[in-house]
């Protein structure tokens, strides 16, 4: 499997809350029509940590959204789907900013 993880930051029009409501009302039941997406995990913000030994980064996050696919040419597929298209498109009318990673996992404690 492969998995994309992206950084969200919302609108600046929005508050915090606006777009976790957003997020969950409207654009959550969109990503069920996205062909080949195992699995779309929401990661609701509910405050920082800090640690005294290393400099935190000045990134401000709403939310952490995870998606699954079998693989590489799965993701690639399903986000060429119009069915993607039209998530993506809502995502644009509640988030001002993005950084997305595909990555692998390593599993170091648990496996699923």
């Amino acid at each position: 499997m492969i998995k994309s993880v992206s950084l969200l930051t919302r609108r600046p029009e929005l508050t915090h809350e606006q777009f976790v409501r957003h997020w969950v009302e409207i654009h959550a039941p969109l990503a069920h029509a996205v062909p080949g997406m195992r699995r779309y995990v929401q990661n609701h913000i509910k405050g920082t940590r800090t640690r005294p030994d290393i400099v935190e980064t000045e990134v401000e996050v709403d939310g952490i959204a995870e998606t699954w696919f079998d693989d590489a040419d799965a993701m690639a597929s399903a986000n060429a789907s119009p069915e993607a298209r039209r998530l993506h498109a809502d995502g644009a009318l509640f988030i001002g900013r993005i950084k997305s990673f595909v990555v692998e996992e390593k599993f170091v404690i648990g496996g699923y």
